[in-house]
């Protein structure tokens, strides 16, 4: 076998392992549906699907809204802070709001989209 038939097996075997190795490792990364204890975590589809967003005490201060930067139609409250969340980017109280409580609160279709929350002072 020639050395540059040689080089190109392995070349083509080593792409053959690492694509799927690091395709499998971005669907997880746009499709992860997980969420730890200690975590916001809020989806922009239904039924925890689409792009998700995880917020916990140290990206989140409490009693300050937080603009989530997406439109959320899913969300896991497994903080130990009750979270409120908000139809507005401003936490307006205008629109649509809603409180829910801490430790594994699950929603799979919010009533409204999510824009904005507040974690709260335990």
């Amino acid at each position: 076998m020639s050395t540059k038939v040689l080089i190109a097996a392995i070349i083509v075997f080593t792409g053959v392992l690492v694509a799927p190795a690091s395709q499998a490792q971005n669907d997880q990364t746009q499709n992860d549906q997980t969420c730890d204890k200690g975590e916001f975590c809020v989806w922009t589809a239904a039924q925890y699907q689409g792009q998700a967003k995880r917020l916990d005490l140290e990206t989140a201060n409490p009693s300050e809204c937080i603009p989530l930067g997406l439109e959320g139609r899913s969300f896991a409250n497994r903080l130990s802070r009750d979270v409120s969340v908000y139809q507005s980017e401003t936490c307006s109280t205008e629109a649509e709001f809603t409180t829910y409580p801490k430790n594994g609160t699950y929603v799979p279709d919010a009533y409204f989209v999510i824009r904005a929350i507040t974690v709260w002072e335990p």
